[in-house]
C-alpha cells in the first residue's frame, strides 16, 4: 500500500513514491501487471465486485493495478483528488468533454487550440447536438457573453496554447463559468503539473496528454483526466468503462516512469527554452519570439502569476513567411522535424501544414498561426549545440533566400 505520510511529501517526493503498492514480492519498481481480466474466489465475491460493494478489479477495460498506480501518481502530484488514465492525449480531452456534454447543451471553447482539440469542439460535438462557441480566450468579456447560464454546461481551453503560447486567466475564466453553472476543463499539457496546476486557479477538470512530457521520451501513447473523486466516479467513469478508452497497463507502467524524472527534465528544458527564445529575439531573420519567459512577452505578468517558469516549448516566426520557415527547418543538424513535443530530443514542427492543417486557413491567421510560425519542443541536449544548430540554420536560410 502506498506510504500513510505521503500526504505530506513534497512534489518531487510524490514523483517517485505516490500510489506504490508492492506485491508481496516486495519489488522496488513497480509491478506490470499485464493481464486483462481478473479470477474471484467464489461467485459471491465476482457478484460483489461488480456491484461495488467490495473493492478489487474485474477487467482492466475498468481499472488495473499498474495502471492505478500511474493514475494514483499523476494525480498527487497535479493535486487533484482522482485521475482516470486513458489511451492518448486526445481520448482524454473528448472524454472529458463528451462525458458531461448532451444534445442541447452549450459549450465554450477558447479559439486558439490544438488541430485535433478544434475539430472536436467545432465538428464531432455538434454533430451530437451540442452547440458550440469560440471566443478570444485573452478576452474576459468574450467569455462573460458567451457564457448563457444554465445552458453552458462546460469551458474548455489550453494555457499556454498550441502553438501560439496564448494563455487564459485561469482564476477569472473559472470564477465566470461557475457563476453560470459550468464546469471549467484545461488542457494543461504544455505546462505540466510541474509549473502549473490548474486546480489550483479553480479548474474543475484537468487533460493531459501523457504522450508528451509525462512520457517525455517518445515511447508510448498515453492520457488522463483528472477532477474530484466525485465526478471521476459519477461523470467520467460510466463514460469510460462502456467506451473503452482504456491505458494499457504496459503504457502505463512506461508513463510511471515517466512520471519520476518529470520535474528534472521539464526544469532543465525550461532553462534551455528560456536561453533559446532570448536568443532567436535577437535574430534579423526573426520577425518575433513568443515564449511566457520573455520580457517583450505580452502576457508576462498572467506567466508569473500561474506558471512557475516559461515552458519547455517556444514559437518564433520567421519574416521570410513560408518559404524561409521551410528553409531553415531543412537546415537543422541537430533539432528533428517531428510533430510530436516534451520530448527529451528537441522536435520542431510547421503548424500551418502539420498540426493545424485542418484548420481553415482564415481561422489559423485570426489565431496568429502564420506561414512563417514553427514551434520548437525544446530536449535535453547541450543549449550551446541548439543554439548553434539554429544559427546555422538560420544563416543557411537567410542566404538560400536571397540567392
Amino acid at each position: 500500500m502506498a506510504d500513510a505520510h505521503s500526504s505530506g511529501w513534497r512534489p518531487r517526493t510524490r514523483a517517485v513514491r505516490g500510489g506504490l503498492c508492492r506485491s508481496e514480492h516486495g519489488e522496488t519498481a513497480e509491478a506490470l501487471y499485464l493481464t486483462s481480466g481478473f479470477v474471484y474466489e467464489s461467485a459471491e465475491e465476482a457478484r460483489a465486485r461488480f456491484a461495488g460493494e467490495s473493492e478489487g478489479f474485474v477487467y482492466s477495460r475498468y481499472g488495473n493495478p499498474t495502471v492505478a498506480t500511474f493514475e494514483q501518481r499523476l494525480a498527487a502530484i497535479d493535486g487533484m483528488e482522482a485521475c482516470f488514465a486513458t489511451a492518448s492525449g486526445m481520448s482524454a480531452v473528448f472524454a472529458a468533454l463528451a462525458c458531461q456534454l448532451s444534445a442541447g447543451d452549450h459549450l465554450v471553447a477558447a479559439r486558439a487550440m490544438f488541430g485535433s482539440c478544434h475539430h472536436i469542439v467545432t465538428q464531432i460535438l455538434p454533430r451530437w447536438g451540442i452547440e458550440t462557441t469560440l471566443v478570444d480566450g485573452t478576452d474576459l468579456d468574450a467569455w462573460a457573453a458567451a457564457i448563457r447560464p444554465g445552458a453552458t454546461k462546460a469551458v474548455f481551453f489550453e494555457t499556454p496554447s498550441n502553438p501560439t503560447l496564448e494563455l487564459i486567466d485561469i482564476a477569472a475564466v473559472a470564477e465566470i463559468a461557475h457563476q453560470a453553472g459550468a464546469r471549467v476543463v484545461v488542457d494543461n499539457v504544455f505546462s505540466t503539473p510541474v509549473l502549473q496546476r490548474p486546480g489550483e486557479f479553480g479548474a474543475d477538470v484537468v487533460v493531459y496528454s501523457g504522450t508528451k512530457h509525462i512520457d517525455g521520451q517518445g515511447r508510448c501513447l498515453g492520457g488522463a483526466v483528472l477532477s474530484s473523486a466525485r465526478f471521476r466516479n459519477e461523470v467520467l467513469q460510466p463514460f469510460m468503462r462502456h467506451t473503452g478508452p482504456a491505458l494499457s497497463p504496459f503504457n502505463a507502467w512506461v508513463l510511471l516512469k515517466g512520471l519520476e524524472t518529470l520535474d528534472l527534465r521539464v526544469e532543465a528544458q525550461c532553462r534551455s527554452a528560456a536561453r533559446l527564445a532570448a536568443f532567436l529575439e535577437t535574430r534579423r531573420e526573426v520577425a518575433r519570439a513568443i515564449y511566457p519567459g520573455l520580457a517583450s512577452y505580452p502576457q508576462r505578468a498572467l506567466a508569473e502569476t500561474q506558471m512557475t517558469a516559461g515552458g519547455t516549448i517556444l514559437a518564433f516566426e520567421l519574416a521570410g513567411g513560408g518559404e524561409a520557415a521551410f528553409a531553415t527547418l531543412n537546415g537543422l543538424r541537430c533539432i528533428d522535424i517531428s510533430n510530436n513535443l516534451g520530448d527529451a530530443k528537441s522536435l520542431i514542427t510547421h503548424p500551418a501544414t502539420t498540426t493545424h492543417r485542418a484548420i481553415a486557413p482564415e481561422e489559423r491567421a485570426r489565431i496568429g498561426v502564420s506561414d512563417g510560425l514553427v514551434r520548437l519542443s525544446v530536449g535535453l541536449e547541450d543549449v550551446e549545440d541548439l543554439e548553434a544548430d539554429l544559427a546555422q540554420a538560420l544563416e543557411g536560410m537567410a542566404q538560400d533566400c536571397a540567392a
